[in-house]
């Protein structure tokens, strides 16, 4: 896909590329075991997407990135305080595919920490 407009505010979620594909199938994405046992989907913002990363999927293989729309997911999306302090969004229903721009594979460099894409390793946007 094609970069998405500056002008809106984008969000990011990594999920294994297996929920990703049935997510596509089913037309909505639920989460993950954690994000439904905390009852809501935990998202980054640019700038924290790589601590988040290293933080909440160490060493993990075969994820993917999801860059999602925030302003299509509606009242559904609240941004609150989490680590440090840092308001964080957390959407509090699915996240409908079509509200994803772009989606791109999370490799693990031979450092053993996540390749981001789209310049996300020291992103401040």
């Amino acid at each position: 896909m094609d970069a998405p407009p500056l002008d809106r505010p984008r969000i990011y979620h990594f999920c294994r590329r297996a929920e990703w594909e049935a997510a596509q199938a089913a037309g909505t994405y639920t989460g993950s075991s954690q994000d439904k046992a905390d009852g809501f989907i935990h998202f980054s913002g640019a700038g924290q997407v790589a601590a988040s990363v290293a933080k909440h999927r160490a060493g993990q293989d075969g994820l993917v990135i999801l860059e999602a729309d925030a302003a299509a997911l509606g009242q559904a999306l609240k941004w609150e305080p989490s680590r440090g302090g840092q308001l964080f969004p957390h959407l509090y229903g699915t996240l409908p595919v079509s509200a994803v721009v772009r989606v791109a594979d999370v490799p693990l460099r031979p450092d053993g920490c996540h390749a981001l894409p789209w310049g996300l390793d020291g992103a401040t946007r």
